[in-house]
């Protein structure tokens, strides 16, 4: 019960994200399950070794440093809320530190690499015209894969440069819709959608990207479609999430505003945009120690 509480205090006051929120409740679901299997029946007989030890648990069960790290951020905020409500007097979890994440810089792609990508042959019809967009989209307005099978046609303002984008949180904000990203959307959204729309049986959808039914699009559906293309030019497993790791790094490369490029990325922390400056950096270094005759004396 206090999980389920402390869950939906998550999604109402916080306004975490869904998927957030689900993964959170996989985590509780595991923790209360360790504690079950030690006897523990109450959050109140719950020691700090306790907790250490689910830490340890979850390490020897070959799970990543993220997911050990989310689930103990889960289990410190679960306490955390218990002791705020009065379910408990002590929080276990007040001086366990998370670990510290090993700094892990994003992958993306070259320049060269993305205009392949893009200025591929794509299929005639309707599932060419999408699918040419979607890769337009991801990276042209450098958007989580999320944000795009969210879109509406409502939120798509072509004429006026921008489209409205719903993040984490259900946070919106704009982010510049232009040249090719623009013309491709365009075309799709005039030529190909309703021809998709006209495949659904019943019932309409709003939704910008459709699939073969005439349905909202899902996010498995783009990741298919990000690999289908990437693997024809070469680019093997290629992600989405990287299309807008690249968008990012090429705006840095090319002067972007940090601050700018944070509003556009609809990073919460601006610590999660200067990432990309270090991205940045080992590229020069790169082109230094390939350039300078002295480099490797």
């Amino acid at each position: 019960m206090a999980a389920g509480e402390y869950l939906d205090y998550l999604a109402v006051e916080r306004g975490l994200a869904r998927n957030t929120i689900a993964a959170y409740r996989r985590d509780l679901t595991t923790y209360c399950a360790y504690l079950e299997r030690a006897g523990i029946v109450s959050f109140e007989e719950v020691t700090r070794q306790v907790v250490e030890g689910f830490v340890a648990d979850r390490r020897d069960g070959g799970y990543s440093d993220a997911s050990v790290e989310r689930a103990l951020a889960a289990v410190k905020g679960l306490h955390a809320f218990l002791v705020r409500d009065g379910a408990v007097a002590q929080n276990p979890t007040a001086a366990l530190r998370l670990p510290k994440k090993a700094e892990r810089l994003p992958e993306y792609l070259s320049v060269e690499d993305v205009s392949a990508l893009l200025d591929q042959d794509f299929p005639e019809g309707e599932m060419g015209l999408r699918d040419h967009a979607i890769l337009e989209v991801l990276y042209g307005c450098g958007l989580r894969v999320s944000e795009l099978v969210g879109l509406d046609v409502g939120d798509i303002h072509i004429d006026d440069g921008f489209v409205l984008v719903r993040g984490k949180g259900s946070k919106e904000r704009l982010s510049p819709l232009v040249g090719s990203a623009a013309r491709a959307l365009m075309l799709y959204v005039t030529e190909g959608r309703s021809r998709l729309a006209a495949h659904a049986r019943g019932t309409e959808t709003s939704a910008v990207f459709l699939n073969k039914n005439g349905r909202r699009l899902s996010r498995q559906a783009v990741h298919a479609i990000c690999e289908r293309y990437g693997r024809q030019v070469g680019l093997v497993g290629l992600h989405p999430h990287t299309l807008r790791h690249s968008f990012a790094t090429h705006m840095l490369a090319g002067g972007a505003d940090l601050r700018v490029l944070q509003e556009i990325l609809g990073h919460a922390d601006i610590s999660t945009t200067q990432v990309y400056t270090h991205v940045d950096r080992t590229q020069l270094t790169e082109v230094y120690l390939a350039a300078h005759p002295l480099a490797h004396r």
